[in-house]
């Protein structure tokens, strides 16, 4: 079976893989079926076997199922479907059980020769977890089951690492809401591809980089449109224009919760 791209042009391959990420869409609402203990093993399982920088395995995942915590989630993200949620997970980036195993074999953690708290380290171990928490969503909806990815709970990350427990050394990258879906929405418009992937080098020119950017316009505003026509959502670009001036998200700098969490991006 082929069908053709966002380029309009090439015909593309599928197959279930292809076709279940093709289809992937985000799921607010979900049945209350709760999901079985083989379902919750085989995610866990294949976000374990996400790549992993030099094997350091340097994240973890809190599967949260005190309705409580669900609950202050829920007010963290400004979003009450968290709450909802019959899988809910925090992932993090996690250089704490590794500074353990350091400590075990006689590494001092305490000095300059400590490095897994470096700014490389924290931004590889961040890809780590962000690349198990990819393998668990796609296991998920091949599953049938419906995820949605949370940024949301960082609003109050400093909030949100007191709530978990989580020790020196760790911090909070993103969470997933996982269930059997109660909706079905439409799939969500992207930008040509024209506009996102470059041969060879970056485009030298902002005309030829948003070449296409009227056309994506109007189809995120149909898109918006049909999903509410009570509340008309901007494009796309004016989407970007608002975030671009967002004073906001000062009050949410990575820094200073870093620092207390113990690592050093300066260096």
């Amino acid at each position: 079976m082929k069908s053709r791209d966002n380029g309009g042009m090439t015909e593309l391959i599928h197959n279930t893989t292809i076709d279940t990420l093709l289809e992937r869409r985000s799921i607010r609402k979900f049945s209350n079926e709760a999901l079985s203990s083989e379902v919750i093993a085989t995610l866990e399982t294949v976000a374990q076997h996400a790549p992993s920088s030099q094997f350091l395995n340097d994240w973890s995942a809190i599967r949260v199922t005190d309705p409580d915590i669900k609950n202050q989630l829920a007010h963290i993200g400004g979003q009450p479907y968290i709450a909802q949620a019959p899988l809910l997970y925090v992932f993090v980036l996690d250089e704490h059980r590794n500074a353990a195993i350091a400590r075990s074999k006689g590494v001092e953690t305490g000095d300059d020769a400590f490095t897994l708290t470096s700014s490389y380290r924290y931004t590889q171990a961040q890809n780590d977890a962000v690349l198990a928490l990819h393998a668990m969503e796609t296991a998920a909806y091949s599953l049938g089951l419906g995820c949605v990815v949370l940024g949301s709970i960082l609003n109050d990350a400093a909030a949100l690492v007191d709530l978990l427990g989580l020790p020196e050394y760790t911090y909070p990258v993103l969470g997933l809401a996982i269930g059997k879906p109660d909706q079905e929405p439409a799939l969500k418009p992207r930008m040509p591809r024209s506009m996102q992937f470059f041969e060879n080098e970056y485009p030298s020119s902002d005309e030829r980089l948003l070449s296409g950017l009227d056309t994506f316009d109007d189809e995120v505003r149909q898109y918006y449109d049909l999903r509410n026509t009570e509340r008309p959502v901007d494009a796309f670009s004016d989407q970007i224009a608002v975030n671009a001036v967002d004073a906001a998200v000062l009050n949410k700098s990575v820094l200073p919760l870093a620092q207390r969490q113990g690592f050093r991006l300066d260096r």
